[in-house]
């Protein structure tokens, strides 16, 4: 092959009207993000409201290592997990703890634990707009939870 060949060749590697579609694809992406930010639209791909069946407020005092303890609003211990048990528990009260330093709360407080009527559990924090829908995050991680409920 020449070397004229090989610059023709390298030149349409990508297609000029393909290049052009991706970055037409980017344009429309960003022109709708803008949209929904300017007009404030609602999250439209959140669960469906249902009943609530059982609620349950929680404090959960998370450790780096993976040790979690699980308290009620009164102090009393619903759990007390080692390291090798309290891994997702753990997780989401340190995201918590983020969450909440962020506007100034360093102190533990109680967080809500929601089962619905069609079996969702979910999580949702009163101090910030943080909230968890425990099933996307597989059985045994929202089974973990759900024994905080009994």
């Amino acid at each position: 092959m020449s070397e004229q060949q090989l610059i023709d060749r390298d030149r349409e590697m990508i297609p000029t009207f393909l290049l052009r579609a991706m970055l037409g694809v980017v344009v429309a992406i960003f022109a709708l993000a803008a949209f929904a930010s300017f007009t404030d639209r609602p999250l439209e791909a959140m669960p469906p409201e249902v009943p609530v069946i059982q609620s349950r407020d929680i404090v959960i005092h998370a450790t780096m290592s993976g040790a979690v303890r699980v308290t009620d609003t009164s102090g009393a211990v619903i759990a007390d997990l080692a390291p090798e048990e309290g891994g997702f528990i753990a997780g989401v009260g340190r995201v918590l703890e983020r969450e909440r330093a962020k506007i100034g709360i360093t102190e533990p407080t109680a967080i809500k634990l929601i089962k619905y009527e069609n079996g969702r559990l979910a999580l949702r924090d009163d101090f910030t707009t943080w909230r968890a829908e425990l099933q996307g995050f597989g059985q045994t991680n929202e089974a973990a939870f759900h024994k905080l409920l009994k």
